[in-house]
């Protein structure tokens, strides 16, 4: 089984939004195969916790405007592992040590990556 039509567009969304903030490592996984409850995992880094929040809150956003709603939000207190569940997708933005010590990547390495289609930063 793959990731449905909708997570796949959803987590395009969420890439977007989180590159727009500066995102780093930005890491999409299906998790279609060994998880029955969502399609898609995002996985992005904030430099520190107010980076994360802004990461978090501008996905928030932009997956609202694109009709999906948050079923279940955690993190946001702390600001250093923020996971917003949206059915077809969970996000996680992490504070980058948090992101080193949990290393869900490696967790969930026997699921395949989805390709981001992310702007291309000209002024490099």
């Amino acid at each position: 089984m793959t990731a449905s039509s909708r997570a796949l567009e959803l987590v395009q969304i969420a890439a977007r939004a989180a590159d727009a903030k500066q995102a780093e490592d930005l890491v999409a996984l299906d998790v279609t195969g060994p998880l029955q409850l969502t399609d898609v995992f995002l996985l992005a880094t904030g430099r520190n916790e107010r980076n994360v929040l802004a990461i978090a809150d501008e996905i928030e956003e932009r997956l609202l405007e694109a009709g999906a709603k948050p079923l279940r939000r955690e993190g946001r207190t702390e600001g250093r592992w923020v996971l917003i569940d949206f059915g077809d997708i969970v996000v996680h933005v992490f504070h980058e040590e948090d992101r080193q010590y949990y290393s869900l990547e490696r967790l969930w390495s026997d699921c395949p990556t989805i390709t981001l289609e992310l702007p291309v930063d000209h002024t490099a």
